[in-house]
């Protein structure tokens, strides 16, 4: 079974700590059983202090390390002490040493401060909070920063941004490891997206939207029924009651992208379904997900995450 350690690290942020244990934890095959050990461990195996009121308890220490296929890095708020100093303590220095060549790393928003310090982001595009971005840039130029998306998959090490975008990398990495079926069915138990592609935006200093009173919900959900009819801007702002530049606005607002944008990614998000769990040719499946033809499938999949249909498939049914 596939191991996922968590290294808690002292002044370690609450939420960022539970997200492997809860989605990882609940993932499972077809016939229930858990596709995923989550252990959670400190330097020394002591409790750990967390950046709210209350300390934690682990089972382990770092000696654990050794033996995880993927290693996960919650956000601490003692990053400080690292950015002061350019530097890791030495005791978690030691710890991440421990960590074998193949294994995966995982650093969730400013636990990117510390894979840097180690050392292990060099030459790598990386992922960070927004807020802390600049001065990321300023202490590790060596590093490929790339402020505004939600996550970078950098083969062996991920990075993510802010707190929820550690819920999109685990998913993602749940994904890669088990295809969309399992890391939707995650993403239903835990009641959260089941996808925000990584490339995606954060949401920085935005706004919080207006409250209307008829928003685009109930649009989004007719929509969905009909993605492989050829659905214009004018049919959805006509089927929510409002006009084309009213309606593009609200969307925006309470999607943070454009209607068009937003069927582009559920009509690859079904593609993907159906190339994973379907013998559908690639032709069918771009009539039945409204691209028309299968270059038009080909071109959209690729923009979205760089293959084929083909080669996803195969990836995946394998």
């Amino acid at each position: 079974m596939h191991r996922v350690v968590v290294l808690a690290l002292d002044g370690v942020i609450p939420f960022e700590l539970s997200l492997a244990s809860r989605l990882f934890g609940v993932a499972t095959d077809p016939d229930l059983q858990p596709l995923y050990e989550v252990i959670t461990c400190s330097l020394d195996g002591r409790p750990v202090r967390t950046d709210a009121d209350y300390s934690i308890a682990v089972e382990h220490d770092a000696s654990v390390l050794a033996t995880a296929d993927t290693v996960v890095i919650p956000a601490s708020e003692n990053f400080g002490e690292i950015v002061d100093r350019d530097a890791l303590p030495r005791r978690t220095a030691e710890a991440l040493a421990l960590i074998r060549p193949d294994a995966r790393i995982v650093g969730i928003c400013i636990a990117t401060f510390v894979m840097a310090a180690a050392g292990l982001l060099d030459g790598k595009r990386a992922a960070t909070h927004w807020y802390e971005a600049a001065r990321f840039q300023r202490l590790y130029p060596e590093v490929e920063l790339a402020p505004d998306v939600l996550f970078v998959d950098a083969g062996r090490i991920l990075t993510s941004a802010g707190a929820a975008s550690g819920i999109d990398l685990i998913l993602h990495l749940i994904r890669r490891d088990h295809g969309s079926g399992i890391a939707n069915q995650v993403a239903r138990r835990c009641v959260v997206p089941p996808q925000r592609e990584g490339g995606q935006a954060q949401y920085v200093e935005r706004p919080v939207p207006p409250s209307f009173d008829a928003g685009t919900s109930a649009t989004r959900a007719w929509a969905l029924d009909r993605l492989h009819e050829p659905l214009q801007l004018t049919d959805l702002a006509r089927h929510a009651g409002m006009s084309r530049r009213t309606f593009t606005r609200r969307f925006r607002a309470e999607v943070g992208l454009s209607p068009g944008q937003w069927l582009t990614q559920q009509r690859v998000d079904l593609a993907r379904h159906l190339l994973e769990s379907s013998d559908l040719p690639v032709s069918r499946i771009a009539e039945r997900v409204g691209f028309g033809t299968d270059a038009t499938l080909r071109q959209r999949l690729h923009a979205a995450i760089g293959v084929s249909p083909g080669a996803y498939r195969r990836t995946f049914r394998a």
